[in-house]
């Protein structure tokens, strides 16, 4: 009798991953753009890789140069500009003594679980980051759960990345099972973008791992317009919820993208209507390749007046900006 071998089953999410839009030309033929009219923007996929989902494409507006998603997503000849200001490592993290953790905030350690992310957006400030040096295995984690259990002043463990849901559902819940054997651990939390690129990552498998951690799941989106939060986005929120996750975001203050006072307004709104609440608001780390991006921390602070007087409290994210060596996010107050 011959047994057939065990074939790996992709799981939908990794069926959508795998058909994202790699080559700009032809995500510019999906949008009804004419590739030959940004020949030179194409040309910055040398400094930086693109990757996007069809699911995020299908958000873009099409033939809209100026749409928002776009703007995050579609290489620019603006990332060739360069000035010292801006640099290759700008949180000081590509030296780190233990490859894949980093432990700069007292209580909390965080892990690069996963080094590749569904989307390349273009203002990341690790677009520059050395994952393969920092890339875990198996034997790696354990040499960091030993660390955790060792410092029993970590109450947090952050999955990071690249974006840890890049990882597969058994590889989660192998870690996860080992973080609950650390009884000083009470808080997982887990940044990721891919739910809202790929809803259909969040299985049903995941979902369950969630609800039956010993530990409380926080799970922080990265979500800077609302033109992100989609039907699907929603129903899969509604989803993590109802696995005891809560739910918040962190967004990235970016030029001509949600630099107004009715897109923040109008981001936070969306937020809490799909049941995610507004965390961090960063000013954009000065990354080499992104400084079109940026701009001044005088006009950030004058936005975040006007949106204090058009928010309640609650859905006001803090104004932050991470600086390289610090041992906190520094709050910019207006």
């Amino acid at each position: 009798m011959i047994h057939q071998a065990n074939v790996r089953v992709e799981s939908q999410w990794q069926k959508e991953l795998k058909q994202s839009f790699t080559k700009p030309e032809l995500l510019l033929d999906h949008l009804g753009f004419n590739p030959a009219d940004f020949s030179q923007d194409i040309e910055a996929r040398s400094l930086f890789n693109m990757r996007v989902p069809v699911h995020f494409a299908n958000l873009i507006q099409k033939k809209n140069i100026n749409d928002p998603l776009f703007k995050q997503i579609f290489p620019s000849q603006a990332e060739f500009e360069s000035s010292p200001e801006y640099v290759t490592d700008p949180l000081l993290e590509q030296n780190n003594t233990t490859p894949g953790l980093l432990h700069k905030y007292k209580s909390r350690v965080l892990i690069i679980f996963k080094g590749g992310c569904a989307v390349n957006c273009r203002y990341c400030f690790r677009r520059h980051f050395p994952y393969a040096d920092n890339s875990v295995n198996k034997k790696q984690l354990l040499t960091h759960l030993e660390y955790i259990k060792q410092h029993p002043e970590i109450n947090e463990v952050i999955l990071s990345g690249g974006d840890p849901l890049m990882a597969d559902d058994k590889a989660i819940e192998w870690f996860l099972t080992h973080v609950g054997d650390i009884k000083h651990v009470t808080r997982v939390r887990i940044h990721t973008r891919l739910p809202v690129v790929i809803p259909s990552r969040i299985t049903d498998d995941l979902l369950a791992i969630f609800n039956t951690a010993s530990f409380k799941v926080l799970m922080v989106m990265h979500i800077n317009h609302e033109n992100e939060i989609s039907d699907e986005l929603k129903a899969v929120c509604k989803k993590l919820k109802q696995a005891n996750v809560t739910l918040l975001n962190q967004a990235v203050l970016l030029k001509e993208v949600n630099d107004t006072l009715t897109a923040q307004v109008n981001l936070s709104e969306s937020l809490f209507a799909a049941d995610i609440l507004p965390y961090y608001l960063h000013l954009l780390d000065k990354v080499s390749g992104a400084m079109h991006f940026d701009i001044a921390e005088i006009q950030a602070k004058q936005l975040y007046s006007e949106m204090l007087a058009e928010l309640p409290g609650f859905l006001m994210p803090k104004l932050v900006r991470e600086i390289g060596g610090e041992r906190s996010k520094t709050p910019i107050l207006p």
